[in-house]
């Protein structure tokens, strides 16, 4: 399964879904997925692979709650997982950035598109739903995948690390504000997650997305955080850099919910 890419067209999805150690995960609501979903997948719940803490969002589960639920889907830590969603790509996003943290051994990889590329390729889906045989998943925690507030503190003054704010710009200036406080974190770039996808909802092209991060000083050699407000929009981001060839990326569980709900935290508007 190695070859497969990190980002998966839906032909190529077709035509190696049924091998073995594949496994199909969609990150989708009971009745939807109940009605429609790519056959031989496994739904998981938003809400199973994230953790609120009011008035932070988008927290990771502990170890424990992931191991139960990706034991419950079936999965061994060596399986190649293609996660998908309906919409935008970011639930199937943080799905795979879930596993990293998680310490997942096998490959990972996000269908461009959705169920919608799905669809449109005349690709056939099933209805019902899906019980999978139960293993015995052993979650082993990563750090070097995320970014806390403590983290991007201690870094905002070093070069080496650039932090990639996804949110809209209204959000990202403080004229839309969803936390105690609006704004982003000091000497963030902004590049919205909707930027890095055409009008199919799939990502643009490689030298176009280089392109679009290289005008906003954000190069492959860097370390980057990257944040939206719960870290669900961002998570997308972070797949699609891990695509681009960028070695070094973190994610920053929790985001604006968490740094614009602080008051220790130094803020910008724009």
């Amino acid at each position: 399964m190695s070859e497969l890419p990190l980002i998966l067209d839906a032909d190529t999805l077709a035509a190696r879904r049924g091998d073995p150690g594949l496994r199909i995960v969609a990150v989708d609501a009971p009745a939807d997925f109940r009605a429609a979903h790519i056959p031989g997948a496994v739904r998981v719940g938003y809400d199973e692979i994230t953790r609120d803490a009011p008035p932070v969002k988008g927290l990771v589960p502990d170890p424990d709650a992931l191991a139960a639920v990706f034991s419950r889907l079936g999965l061994h830590p060596d399986d190649h997982v293609v996660a998908y969603d309906r919409s935008g790509g970011g639930a199937a996003g943080r799905l795979l950035f879930t596993l990293d943290a998680a310490g997942h051994a096998g490959g990972l990889s996000l269908l461009d598109g959705g169920l919608q590329a799905w669809v449109a390729g005349g690709h056939e889906t099933e209805s019902g739903t899906v019980e999978p045989d139960a293993t015995d998943y052993a979650v082993r925690p990563r750090s070097d995948c995320i970014a806390d507030h403590d983290y991007i503190a201690g870094h905002l003054d070093d070069t080496g690390v650039k932090l990639l704010d996804t949110r809209s710009a209204p959000e990202y200036a403080g004229a839309d504000v969803r936390a105690a406080r609006g704004g982003h974190i000091p000497g963030a770039a902004h590049l919205e997650w909707t930027e890095l996808k055409d009008d199919r909802d799939r990502l643009r092209p490689r030298h176009e997305l280089l392109q679009r991060l290289a005008e906003r000083g954000i190069l492959p050699d860097d370390e980057v955080v990257v944040y939206c407000h719960s870290h669900h929009r961002s998570a997308h981001t972070y797949v699609a850099l891990k695509a681009l060839g960028f070695e070094r990326v973190r994610g920053y569980p929790g985001a604006w919910s968490d740094w614009g709900n602080r008051t220790d935290t130094p803020v910008e508007e724009t």
